[in-house]
């Protein structure tokens, strides 16, 4: 399982999700932020301190939200697992339903 960062978070990148992040498994991209799944120890640190609560847990997302799971699942298809954001940088695109969406 693991955590999911949904629609809230585009255009925010607070990034105290990554400042609490054990793990650095939350990495950045031009409008948002994505959770790398295999990555998530599912330790839920990252979800009190999201200040627009965009993180769920992958077990609550309702039926209409599971697309935000396999947007996470795409972008991470050609990174892979690169074992810690810091050390990586920025990831080199949003999802394209991300990119797409209106800016906030």
């Amino acid at each position: 399982m693991t955590y999911v960062i949904t629609d809230a978070c585009i255009d925010v990148k607070d990034q105290k999700c990554t400042q609490q992040c054990p793990v650095d498994c939350i990495y950045l991209a031009e409008r948002s932020a994505y959770i790398q799944p295999d990555e998530c120890i599912d330790c839920g640190a990252c979800v009190s301190v999201c200040p627009v609560n965009a993180i769920l847990y992958q077990e609550d997302l309702k039926p209409g939200q599971q697309h935000f799971l396999m947007r996470q699942i795409e972008v991470f298809r050609d990174v892979g697992s690169p074992g810690g954001a810091k050390p990586f940088g920025t990831l080199p695109a949003d999802h394209p339903d991300v990119a797409a969406a209106p800016r906030k």
